[in-house]
């Protein structure tokens, strides 16, 4: 046992090793010209550098090895000091322990290394990661001098207040010192490469310029806790809090969340109040939205990811909620059940997937009604295909199912690449008198034949010079579909012997501590079988070595279960699941917001001096008109586009001045409203203003207007439902 669990840790390490070897020589080629010779892909240069250093990569494996029984990586953490500081606005929230001191003892492993290993030190130091190794070290070492001023977390944190969304990050301080090491780290980086960073105390901070969002970092350096921003307006609201002592967050229903995801300690946490985002969110037209609404989706509430160790094994949560009974498209998912159909797939598979649907005919007509929502006439062909066919699709084929599906992938070598599809049947007769109508309809041809008492069909299908062939067989209430005979036979002998992935004692270990066997669906992937399908496109020397470990690494797996008002997702993989993505959302949703707003405005801005130009045009072209009227006479002519006239001038595209655009009606762009009015006197325009304005607070958070004399002006406030004066307009701020 013992000799057979260090194997199997050795075979990790290789993989872990191959994918460490090639980030580091991927991302050494991105570092220069010095690293990859122009037109020269990173996979060549990976390739190169195992040839040229016999040995490299079974080093990073021992290297890896060392790593993992040097290393102390942070506790859990039973709960958050910096949590109940966060406005109560908050609406994203990511915390991560400090990993200052794992990545010194991960450094200091590697060093030693190069000074006991040849190969591993030639490479280093003569390889293509040469002048690049050296920065990659000061780097290191400047990391985790950083984190000795820090505490024991991390937080990122997004919100909105009013129209304005804001991301925060904040540490506590454990030393003093912190403000002159980072200017000095910032004085050490060359000129070129220096970012622009402010680095303020308290003083500092209160006369402070604030110059607006321009996404320039500021960092607030107190003595008891650094903030950083993107701006000085939100690191002075911050800074006030910490003063008064703010502590509303954790009063909120969401802060209430994001705190039980503590219980029981936590390395990461990440979550989302997904419903005030999605109120944020810039809404798409009356028809889009429905459709949302009646997806379910629209009532999605809070997102929360946890990654943890539990008794040395890592550990991954993450729950959706919904804000009442999952409905829609949002309910497809059916509640937790034993996975039948897993006895079925080969334990050699590379990856498979299983997913229990509530019922395949409700979803069909969910399906038909979010359609049609759209396309009325989108299921028309159907019904005239059921009439000539005499059957019915929902019934007589998605009613004789009962929702769960399991999709396997065990190779991808040509010609044909090995796959199963397994579906569970109510009524196997009455499926497959339905199938052969279809089959008879297409004119497919195939063979049958019986073997140990399973009757299987083989199917040709006509693609390019050669056709394709297909197997199916009804076993047990389930239909196996294959993509040979010998597949699906196969199939059916690992159901009958029990040596299926379903019954595999690596799937089974990989169960999640205190969850059932039964699950809403499940995802398997064997991770060195997918480290050898990569490793074959730029290295085909080791895919051997890499096709002789498998079955001796631990497989990846999640799970997901569904109840009326939750989805849960969760994992031993360790931190790589699914769930991990929303700490890279929680972080980002906020400034994408900010950057979406500030794209709309931009586009405005853009807009209105198009128009600007556009009225000089006119009035140029046009004297005895003056100013054009509205947008409708800077656009083009419905009718005939290519004829230009003082109704239609065609100085400005459809998108902006289509005919509908009158005096008295708003024109739609770029999540802003658009107006032209026009002075006049007998006929003769000699003034006019053009207003943009955003549809909505969550589209823009300035109106823009301009005049004759094509000076700019903005204004925040509300989004406009009227035009404004002249006068009104040249009150405005000017735009610089």
């Amino acid at each position: 046992m013992g000799f057979a669990r260090t194997l199997q840790q050795r075979h990790r390490c290789f993989v872990k090793s191959a994918l460490t070897a090639a980030a580091i020589l991927v991302g050494a080629s991105a570092c220069g010209a010095q690293v990859a010779p122009a037109g020269q892909a990173p996979e060549l240069a990976w390739t190169q550098e195992l040839n040229k250093y016999s040995g490299l990569l079974q080093e990073f494996g021992q290297l890896v090895e060392k790593v993992q029984s040097n290393v102390q990586f942070p506790p859990p953490r039973p709960e958050s000091h910096l949590l109940p500081l966060l406005p109560e606005s908050t609406m994203s929230y990511a915390a991560f322990p400090n990993y200052g001191d794992a990545v010194h003892q991960m450094l200091n492993v590697f060093q030693r290394e190069l000074q006991e290993n040849a190969v591993l030190r030639d490479w280093w130091q003569h390889g293509k990661v040469a002048e690049v190794g050296p920065k990659v070290e000061n780097s290191l070492e400047k990391f985790y001098q950083l984190s000795e001023y820090l505490g024991e977390e991390v937080v990122v944190s997004g919100a909105t207040e009013g129209r304005d969304t804001s991301v925060l990050m904040v540490a506590e301080v454990r030393k003093p010192g912190l403000k002159k090491f980072l200017q000095q780290m910032l004085n050490d980086i060359p000129g070129k490469s220096k970012p622009k960073l402010r680095v303020l105390d308290p003083q500092e901070l209160a006369a402070a310029k604030d110059t607006g969002p321009t996404q320039e970092p500021v960092i607030l350096v107190r003595p008891d806790y650094i903030v950083g921003a993107l701006d000085v307006a939100t690191l002075r609201k911050f800074n006030a809090r910490l003063d008064r002592g703010g502590r509303e967050f954790v009063s909120t229903p969401f802060g209430q969340r994001v705190a039980k995801g503590y219980e029981g300690s936590v390395t990461v946490l990440a979550g989302a109040d997904l419903h005030k985002i999605l109120s944020l969110a810039p809404t798409g037209n009356p028809q889009s939205e429905l459709t949302f609404q009646h997806s379910g989706f629209a009532d999605m509430k809070y997102l929360v990811w946890r990654h943890s160790n539990v008794n040395g094994q890592e550990f991954s949560q993450a729950e959706l909620s919904f804000v009442g009974p999952r409905h829609g498209a949002a309910s497809w998912l059916a509640k937790p059940t034993l996975l039948g159909s897993l006895d079925f797939v080969s334990p050699k598979a590379m990856l498979a997937g299983t997913v229990v649907l509530k019922n395949p005919a409700q979803i069909f007509d969910d399906a038909r009604e979010l359609s049609s929502a759209s396309n009325p006439n989108a299921f028309a062909s159907l019904a005239q295909l059921e009439q000539g066919l005499k059957l019915n699709v929902k019934e007589d084929l998605l009613g004789q199912l009962t929702g769960e599906i399991t999709l396997e992938l065990d190779n991808v070598t040509p010609p044909q690449p090995a796959w199963k599809a397994i579906l569970k049947v109510i009524d196997q007769e009455r499926l497959k008198q339905s199938l052969n109508k279809l089959l008879a309809a297409a004119h497919l041809e195939g063979d049958q034949f019986v073997a140990d008492e399973v009757s299987y069909r083989t199917v040709r299908i006509p693609s390019g010079q050669k056709p394709v062939e297909i197997c199916y067989a009804f076993v047990d209430g389930y239909l196996v579909i294959g993509s040979r005979r010998e597949t699906v036979a196969e199939g059916v002998r690992l159901r009958r012997s029990g040596e299926s992935l379903g019954k595999s004692k690596k799937l089974l270990a990989s169960l999640p501590p205190g969850y059932s066997p039964a699950a809403s669906a499940l995802f398997y992937q064997d991770p060195m079988a997918m480290a050898e399908l990569q490793v074959r496109q730029f290295a085909p020397q080791m895919a051997g070595t890499l096709a002789q470990l498998r079955g001796g690494t631990a497989a990846s797996v999640i799970r997901l279960y569904g109840d009326d008002t939750t989805i849960r997702e969760a994992s031993r993989s360790g931190a790589f699941d699914v769930g991990a993505v929303l700490v890279v959302a929680a972080v980002a949703i906020p400034n994408l917001l900010r950057s979406k707003i500030a794209a709309n405005e931009a586009s405005a801005v853009g807009s209105v001096r198009t128009v600007n130009t556009a009225q000089v045009t006119y009035a140029t072209t046009y004297p005895n008109k003056g100013y054009a009227p509205n947008l409708a006479t800077l656009g083009p002519d419905p009718r005939i586009p290519a004829a230009y006239s003082a109704d239609h001038a065609g100085f400005i595209d459809e998108n902006l001045a289509n005919a509908s655009c009158t005096a008295d009606s708003w024109c739609t762009k770029s999540g802003f409203h658009f107006r032209v009015t026009a002075f006049c006197k007998q006929h003769l325009c000699q003034e006019y203003v053009v207003v943009a304005t955003p549809i909505a607070t969550n589209t823009g958070t300035r109106s823009f207007c301009s005049t004759s004399d094509g000076v700019i002006h903005y204004k925040t406030s509300p989004p406009l439902t009227l035009p404004v004066s002249v006068s009104e307009c040249r009150a405005w701020s000017p735009l610089q």
